[in-house]
């Protein structure tokens, strides 16, 4: 969705250009007399009668039966299709997800994944051994969800005690928020400082 949001900014920017420059044509050359700069001058100056000519035998290949109807037929489906990938990414609201604690009458209480990502890194970090930690909350729609921890550690770190020791610590809010959480503890490498 990403993806086809910026694609429908980047042709809605290029749409509205090609526009200015049109309408800034047509103004400069629907100021003069029919001689110089006039709107049958600047279809002089753009062929539009050899254009109209040159379409119409076009649009008499398309109307014939043969491979340039079919090819015709397929860009013309080609280009619905395209048109409504670039509707559904300029339309189609993108909201965050949020990590629900209570939802009643007065309102709601959620917060943020990245935010709530950050405080469970910095719990599992308090535990002895680990260095540091990757986090990764995922909400559910309505409520609950996951929250995932890589939590890094020295060698001589059980991985056993790490995983203990940071569920208990993430404990308050994986209940809180109805979070279920997946804690995989990773040796760390030699560059990654050790307490």
């Amino acid at each position: 969705m990403i993806v086809l949001r910026a694609l429908a900014r980047l042709v809605t920017f290029l749409l509205l250009v090609a526009l200015a420059v049109v309408g800034l044509a047509l103004a400069v050359f629907s100021l003069g007399p029919a001689g110089s700069f006039s709107l049958p001058g600047l279809a002089q100056l753009v062929h539009l009668p050899a254009l109209r000519d040159d379409v119409g035998r076009l649009l008499g290949a398309v109307e014939a039966s043969g491979p340039l109807a079919a090819l015709t037929g397929l860009a013309g489906l080609a280009s619905v299709v395209v048109g409504l990938l670039l509707l559904a990414g300029a339309l189609v609201s993108r909201r965050e997800r949020l990590a629900v604690m209570e939802r009643t009458d007065q309102g709601t209480l959620a917060a943020r994944r990245r935010p709530l990502g950050r405080v469970a890194g910095a719990l599992v970090e308090q535990v002895r051994g680990v260095t540091a930690t990757k986090t990764k909350v995922r909400p559910g729609r309505r409520r609950g969800g996951k929250v995932a921890v890589e939590a890094v550690h020295s060698r001589t770190t059980d991985p056993k005690q790490v995983r203990t020791a940071a569920r208990e610590l993430l404990g308050p809010i994986t209940e809180a928020f109805g979070l279920k959480t997946r804690i995989r503890p990773r040796v760390g490498d030699a560059k990654q400082r050790v307490e």
